[in-house]
């Protein structure tokens, strides 16, 4: 503790007092209860084993959060099990986040974890702003003292803090935005969360170009310099530069309303005509955009890609008939569709992309003489793996050349092929047109920065038959209950992604309608129209 520092208790709160600080802790005392996993007294020499007991719990979480609370960084630190990394965040808290009150509430335990509400004051040359959030901490036996300590983690000070990032408070080090989307309406991330990792990238790459003036700010400052700061609390804001994105208003307001019926879930809007990205949104709102960094297998929304490589070798037209077993082997690999279905013999290609079925994709292998095959058209007609200059940090795609069962199990979206909704809604795009248009959430014009070029487009015959199999399974296809709310000239495409040691797949859902396409997933969501389906659907109505 502080030289100098007085401490009491008072009606039940915790007060520090030291050189005009105030912290102060209510509902220190977690609870009663018996003790669980404890020693007697004859046995305090033993290093005890095994998980910390409730009695252990409650006091060491007790014990912590006074003295974090009260200023004492080295106390607080000394109750973790990482003395080193915790007591210099903990000092930093008033040093370097400038904290100058604050008040911890703990709840009750869960378990070993213990959730709390920090009610702080911030000051910084004579700007004060009340600050107030929610974070958990967790006991765990200490490994070789076999004491119950605070599991040490940086979210433990704020649950955003991650691994080498710092609080701090000051004059910002990037002028402020005011984001504004294609139709000059506001956008900011207490109406669209989703856009909080992006709005603070923006910020990051474009703040000081866009004309504004930096404010005093609490943020957090990430390990990785290419990343940006996250913005926590503004106690007098900058002027702001407008800054023009390509995004819709009303396609990001529906795309967040659709993400939160889901654990798990990712989707992006992006105009076919332009490669203008509409909407981008996640659930959870954290600071990683999944949508557009993401990178998980597709299941059969990859079909597109696979379908339009099958045709451009004329190896199979969209009114032909293929085989649809409900098995196939290539290579000592067996493939089945769901549930085993199969397909009369003369139905055609068209029905086969429709209904999702994985057999007549894997029974064309043989006929295209050459492994990489798909790989090379993701890559030089739909522009995958081609470094997207999006305006903020995004990824753009992989299908790795395989051979063998390897490329097989890419033909239908599994393997080692590697996307995200955003490459997934720019593919749809692509089948639309007929050409790539590198997706951007700036324009180009900001910064003249270098957007990837597809080498080559499909011919128009192949892009008829595209647009015609995913209006199939838009209107009668897989695709049909989750489309059928959505007007306008319409198609689309299903997938499900099975993960190892997953129970359920990922639900995958990828549509068009007139000039707007998009793509969702949704971790363990089971079949493509069932979840990521509505969520396409929720912004294909709102979007332009």
């Amino acid at each position: 503790m502080r030289s100098g520092a007085k401490v009491a208790i008072v009606g039940g709160v915790f007060v520090l007092v030291a050189g005009g600080l105030g912290y102060g802790v209510y509902d220190v005392v977690l609870g009663g209860g018996e003790a669980g996993g404890t020693e007697s007294a004859s046995a305090s020499s033993e290093v005890k084993t095994g998980p910390p007991g409730k009695e252990e719990i409650q006091e060491t979480a007790k014990g912590f959060l006074e003295a974090w609370a009260s200023g004492d960084a080295s106390s607080a630190a000394l109750l973790t099990n990482n003395e080193t990394a915790a007591e210099p965040l903990l000092t930093g808290y008033a040093e370097e986040a400038h904290v100058t009150k604050a008040v911890i509430t703990p709840g009750a335990a869960v378990g070993t974890k213990v959730p709390y509400t920090v009610k702080a004051t911030v000051s910084f040359e004579g700007k004060t702003k009340p600050w107030s959030y929610s974070s958990e901490l967790t006991v765990v036996r200490g490994l070789t003292t076999g004491k119950a300590l605070v599991d040490w983690q940086p979210a433990v000070i704020h649950p955003q803090l991650t691994e080498g990032a710092v609080l701090r408070t000051g004059e910002s080090s990037t002028a402020a935005i005011e984001a504004l989307d294609h139709n000059d309406k506001v956008l900011d991330k207490e109406t669209y969360p989703s856009l909080g990792p992006i709005l603070d990238s923006l910020r990051e790459k474009y703040g000081d170009e866009a004309g504004g003036s930096p404010g005093i700010e609490t943020w957090i400052e990430p390990a990785d310099e290419q990343l940006p700061d996250t913005t926590l609390l503004t106690l007098a804001k900058g002027k702001p530069g407008k800054l023009r994105t390509t995004l819709d208003a009303g396609a990001q307001a529906a795309a967040e309303k659709a993400v939160k019926q889901f654990s798990g879930a990712s989707v992006v809007a992006v105009r076919p005509s332009t490669g203008s990205i509409r909407a981008v949104a996640n659930n959870p709102a954290t600071g990683f955009n999944a949508a557009m960094q993401g990178k998980q297998a597709p299941g059969s929304t990859m079909k597109i890609v696979t379908a339009a490589m099958l045709m451009e070798k004329g190896l199979v037209s969209a009114t032909s008939p293929v085989e649809c077993p409900k098995e196939a082997t290539w290579q000592n690999r067996t493939f089945h569709n769901l549930k085993y279905f199969e397909l009369p013999p003369t139905d055609t290609f068209t029905t086969s992309f429709a209904r999702s079925c994985n057999t007549a994709f894997i029974k064309l292998i043989d006929d295209t003489k050459d492994d990489a095959a798909l790989a090379k058209e993701a890559r030089d007609v739909f522009g995958i793996g081609l470094n997207w200059q999006t305006g903020v940090v995004s990824t753009d795609g992989s299908v790795p050349e395989e051979a063998g069962g390897a490329a097989a199990e890419q033909y239908i979206g599994q393997g080692t092929v590697q996307m995200n909704a955003l490459n997934i809604a720019s593919i749809t795009a692509t089948a639309r047109t007929g050409t790539f248009r590198q997706p951007v959430l700036v324009p180009q014009s900001l910064d003249d920065r270098q957007l990837a070029t597809a080498s080559r487009s499909l011919s128009p015959g192949v892009t008829r038959q595209l647009n015609d199999m995913m209006r199939a399974t838009a209107s009668w296809g897989t695709g049909k209950a989750a489309m059928a709310s959505v007007g306008g000239d319409k198609g689309a495409k299903t997938g499900s992604a099975e993960v190892d040691g997953q129970a359920t797949s990922n639900s995958w859902f990828t549509g068009f309608s007139n000039d707007l396409a998009a793509a969702a997933v949704v971790q363990s969501g089971g079949h493509g129209g069932d979840a990521a389906g509505p969520v396409v659907a929720a912004v294909l109505r709102a979007g332009s």
